[in-house]
């Protein structure tokens, strides 16, 4: 039997979360003894599009599938029905999509979705903020880009879910630690920084907690300094080697563990291809506080009594 292809396109290799997305990828490959091919589009989604399109046009043989998460909003519509046309089945990762269900009724090849509950992300980090800041205050919240649809769910869910006591001073970033280093940078240097009474800060991944801790640690004034790493700092992602890690050492006081999806999705590709039935339109994984609220919100009411 041929061996089946499958191309899995990812946002950026400057991403702890999507390096894990394209390990998990090759791992699960392996075990259900296909190919995976990884591709990175460099946060440019007029790459990405343009890399996608090459191989569903090239002459030469096609995969048998391409898994993407998409760097943009649009989660490429266009380039989904040229895959589909050719015979390749397309799967969208962290993205709900209406193009899907329309692809479905006419295609004999899988087309679905695999996506992380964002919704519930960003309720737990609202559950976090609670457990950590019980007496309410402000909040530095670092978001991704609010084209992408896990940024959006996200913010939405922590303020569904934070105490009415407590303000949101949002930032941008896009996924990367370099670029929360720098809104940290910047917001630091200004008047209202020192104006401004902040008692926590979030951020939507790991790799943008640690690049506002960076930020923190290379303040000039000592005292600043001091004062803000004292902060609880959460993040969201949670992978073994970094988020998990980085909360059993105290660099974060907590994050969002967030199993990667292109497992799960190459194994329902997989099984699509093989039986010829479609997979689950949309499958959702889902998300865990580490640690638990109730050890959070108790490590918490420890050190606020501590402290007095």
């Amino acid at each position: 039997m041929k061996k089946l292809n499958v191309l899995v396109s990812l946002i950026t290799s400057d991403n702890d979360y999507q390096v894990e997305q394209a390990k998990a990828a090759e791992e699960t490959a392996q075990r259900l003894g296909v190919f995976a091919q990884i591709l990175y589009a460099g946060n440019d989604a007029i790459n990405q599009s343009q890399q996608l399109l090459s191989v569903i046009q090239s002459s030469g043989n096609h995969p048998d599938g391409i898994i993407v998460e998409p760097v943009g909003g649009t989660a490429f519509p266009h380039v989904a029905r040229a895959a589909v046309t050719a015979g390749i089945g397309w799967c969208v990762l962290n993205r709900e999509t209406d193009y899907v269900n329309e692809l479905r009724r006419s295609s004999r090849v899988p087309v679905f979705s695999v996506t992380s509950n964002h919704l519930e992300v960003g309720r737990i980090q609202g559950r976090q903020v609670a457990a950590l800041v019980p007496k309410g205050g402000t909040v530095i919240y670092i978001q991704g880009p609010s084209t992408t649809a896990a940024a959006r769910y996200r913010a939405l869910g922590i303020e569904q879910t934070k105490p009415a006591n407590v303000k949101l001073l949002q930032f941008k970033g896009n996924w990367t630690a370099e670029s929360a280093y720098k809104a940290m940078s910047s917001w630091m240097q200004l008047s209202t920084s020192k104006k401004t009474q902040v008692d926590m800060i979030a951020a939507q991944n790991d790799d943008m907690a640690m690049g506002a801790r960076r930020a923190i640690q290379e303040h000039a004034d000592p005292a600043v300094k001091e004062k803000w790493l004292r902060l609880p700092l959460t993040g969201c992602d949670g992978l073994p080697n970094t988020g998990q890690a980085f909360v059993r050492s105290g660099l974060l006081a907590a994050t969002v563990v967030m199993p990667p999806n292109t497992s799960v999705a190459l194994e329902m590709f997989v099984e699509g291809i093989r039986t010829g039935r479609q997979p689950t339109e949309l499958f959702l994984t889902s998300p865990t506080s580490l640690p638990a609220i109730d050890e959070l919100a108790s490590v918490a009411q420890k050190s606020i009594l501590q402290a007095r």
